[in-house]
């Protein structure tokens, strides 16, 4: 009960969303808009990560109120097709880990390329005052292999083109951008003239390039610089995962299920495909930038895994469970290349006592991982998903919360599902995402919905009654007389 009462607590505190209303709200302005004046970045530091099969950029920002009026809205420049891509954008406070994350919402502007991050300060910031901002985000599908087409043997390299000057609605008094890769072999990248002792941007440091510190710069001010680098691994992406998670109060089970069409988006082979060459391979050269397998780490407790494609059930994989936890190994009937396609479904079982919790006021809680899938050294992006969770028969007053960025949630809302043995359908709530990664795998998927005992013990009626109309219907028939009533002879 004291469990019960902490999860009732923990729902009121978050303000759950109906599950019907539209969580990405977007905003769209005139193409003559720009954002007020009213902030400078007094120091800024820009990262950007390469290490994975996305990109991941941090903007480390100290913000000064230059107006003379309070201000809570800062804005962070995007290119259209940035914005398509963008995803997983979150604001905090580098200064108080507990504040945050900040509201950010797209801005779009009408026939213009330039669009905006709107972030919402929890508090206004006073003339003068100053406030260090966490600006963290994720850019999928960034990456164009160079050269397009290798051999399967050979080495594969990727292309990124990016601003040195991180992009900014501000002017910025100093800057740099570190830029950080999956190894030391950096095959080209832009030189720019340097400043001060610095004779030339950039400086290496291991797998580290560093452009920068920049003197004072304009708002929109932009240096584009192109990088090339050895990524001998896969580039996974993930097109569209369907995930349904099924709750069962009767078997007191929770069933998942994960449907996903994967891609392979690095350099494409420039022969045939040869089997002789891949398996010598496998013993002097086991390092490929071919997909071959895949690891699935599951909760503790999970149950009756199984691996399927378009074929049919694959054998090559290997599901291990434990008190502590659970891992699914599967390796894909081939080699997965660049430009190769593979689809394929997951599944598994839990015991709903592992995920749902009973409240104070008699209702349900459930909080399952918005997002789970394989953890690849090299990352996962996946561009659409769709989080489908099926409650029983009969639930109502359905609210979510996530932890999952904002600004990635597309949709959300309540249907019906109809399956065996239903009268009315069972109550769904679908979620659409979109440019989602894998490092926020596991972030929290919290419903709460209220279950009757009429609605709990509907099925079990219907099927009572079923059966004994069945019954019914067999004595019935059975003492119909269809035999001719034949005289006795006179």
């Amino acid at each position: 009960m004291k469990t019960s009462a902490v999860f009732s607590a923990f729902l009121s505190l978050l303000s759950l969303a109906s599950a019907s209303a539209t969580s990405s709200d977007r905003k769209t302005y005139p193409s003559t808009f720009r954002p007020p004046q009213v902030f400078k970045n007094t120091n800024l530091v820009h990262i950007i990560s390469l290490e994975k099969n996305y990109v991941k950029e941090n903007i480390n920002v100290l913000v000064e109120n230059i107006d003379k009026a309070p201000q809570n809205e800062y804005y962070v420049p995007f290119t259209t097709d940035q914005l398509s891509r963008l995803g997983g954008v979150e604001v905090k406070d580098r200064k108080d880990s507990s504040i945050g994350p900040f509201v950010a919402e797209a801005v779009e502007l009408d026939q213009s390329d330039t669009h905006y991050i709107r972030v919402r300060l929890p508090k206004a910031l006073a003339p003068g005052a100053q406030q260090a901002l966490g600006i963290t985000y994720y850019l999928l599908k960034a990456y164009t292999p160079r050269p397009a087409s290798i051999k399967q043997e050979d080495q594969q390299y990727l292309s990124y083109t990016f601003s040195a000057y991180a992009p900014s609605a501000y002017t910025t008094s100093k800057q740099k951008t570190d830029v950080k890769f999956p190894s030391t072999t950096i095959a080209e990248y832009t030189k720019l003239p340097g400043s001060g002792d610095i004779a030339e941007f950039p400086q290496q440091q291991g797998s580290k390039l560093t452009y920068g510190p920049f003197d004072e710069k304009p708002a929109g001010a932009t240096q584009p610089v192109t990088v090339r680098y050895e990524f001998n691994k896969p580039v996974t992406h993930v097109s569209r995962l369907e995930r349904d998670v099924e709750v069962s109060h009767w078997g007191g089970n929770v069933a998942f299920e994960e449907r996903y069409t994967l891609y392979h988006r690095g350099a494409n082979l420039s022969a045939l495909f040869n089997r002789v060459k891949w398996q010598q391979s496998q013993f002097y050269q086991p390092n490929t930038w071919a997909l071959k397998e895949m690891r699935f780490p599951l909760r503790a407790g999970s149950a009756d895994a199984y691996y399927t494609d378009v074929i049919g059930n694959v054998s090559t994989s290997r599901f291990r469970s434990g008190k502590r936890e659970a891992l699914l190994e599967i390796r894909p009937r081939y080699p997965v290349f660049g430009g190769w396609k593979y689809p394929f479904t997951i599944g598994w079982n839990s015991d709903a006592k592992n995920y749902l919790r009973k409240t104070a006021t008699g209702g349900f809680v459930l909080n399952v991982p918005f997002l789970e899938g394989p953890r690849q050294a090299e990352g996962v992006e996946y561009e659409q998903v769709q989080v489908r969770v099926i409650l029983p028969e009969g639930a109502d007053n359905v609210k979510f919360h996530t932890t999952i960025p904002t600004q990635s949630i597309a949709s959300a809302d309540v249907v019906i599902h109809r399956t065996f043995l239903d009268t009315l359908g069972r109550t769904a709530l679908v979620i659409q995402a979109r440019n989602l990664v894998d490092e926020l795998r596991d972030r929290d998927l919290i419903i709460s919905y209220d279950y009757p005992l009429s609605a709990s013990l509907r099925k079990p009626f219907v099927v009572f009654v079923s059966a004994l109309a069945v019954f019914f219907a067999a004595w019935v028939v059975g003492r119909v007389e269809l035999k001719f009533d034949v005289g006795s002879k006179k």
